[in-house]
């Protein structure tokens, strides 16, 4: 078994110290830097823009897993890419036409992704999954930062997982959501491959050990 890829979010950080919050999430041992991007109308709540991935482009040398929890994804699609984005993805409840979307993030030379709310089922995205590097199964309803884990969601992640196999697809499995010590195992079994924590993570005294622990090592 694959050992899981632990993506802090940037969403739980001092935002006065957004390059010292990636020095932690590298030192720690995290393999991913997650940037939730958040317009105030698709979730309640207002975070960054492509600015804030451009300047914390030379401060780390980790992928960029941004989030886009907006209207109208098409629109900053191309702004992240420029901005030194590694991963893109945006929300199947946002968009009419995701698989051009999908398509578009691929022939930008970026990985491709989808996700869903905890209110939408995998058979939504059914059509999409060729066209994806990575699904994100929201496990609480998107827009801020320490709620708790819907354990219902998992299902999703078991479902994605069985199609996957079954299809032969390639993408990555990512849970977002409520993802602490006790809830890792549950998402790793379920057939998680990225695991998103953002207050968990930047509430630990020792991090380092925490992303270990999340690993379940």
């Amino acid at each position: 078994m694959k050992e899981s890829i632990i993506a802090p979010s940037i969403l739980a950080s001092d935002f006065s110290n957004f390059a010292g919050a990636a020095a932690e999430i590298e030192k720690a041992g995290a393999d991913w830097v997650h940037i939730d991007v958040m317009d105030g109308q698709f979730v309640p709540n207002l975070t960054f823009g492509p600015k804030l991935a451009a300047d914390l482009r030379p401060k780390t040398l980790l992928p960029f897993d941004v989030h886009l929890m907006v209207k109208n994804p098409e629109n900053l699609i191309e702004p992240f890419a420029r901005s030194g984005a590694d991963y893109i993805t945006f929300h199947s409840e946002a968009a009419v036409h995701s698989q051009r979307l999908l398509v578009l993030i691929r022939e930008l030379g970026k990985k491709a992704g989808i996700s869903i709310v905890p209110s939408t089922p995998v058979c939504a995205i059914g059509e999409l999954l060729p066209f994806a590097d990575l699904v994100l199964v929201m496990t609480v309803n998107p827009g801020f930062g320490g709620q708790e884990l819907i354990p219902q969601c998992l299902q999703k992640v078991q479902t994605l997982a069985e199609l996957r196999e079954k299809k032969g697809f390639s993408y990555l499995i990512s849970v977002d959501g409520g993802i602490q010590e006790k809830t890792a195992p549950l998402a790793r079994s379920a057939g998680a491959d990225v695991l998103v924590a953002g207050t968990a993570f930047f509430a630990a005294a020792d991090k380092e050990a925490l992303v270990k622990r999340l690993r379940g090592r």
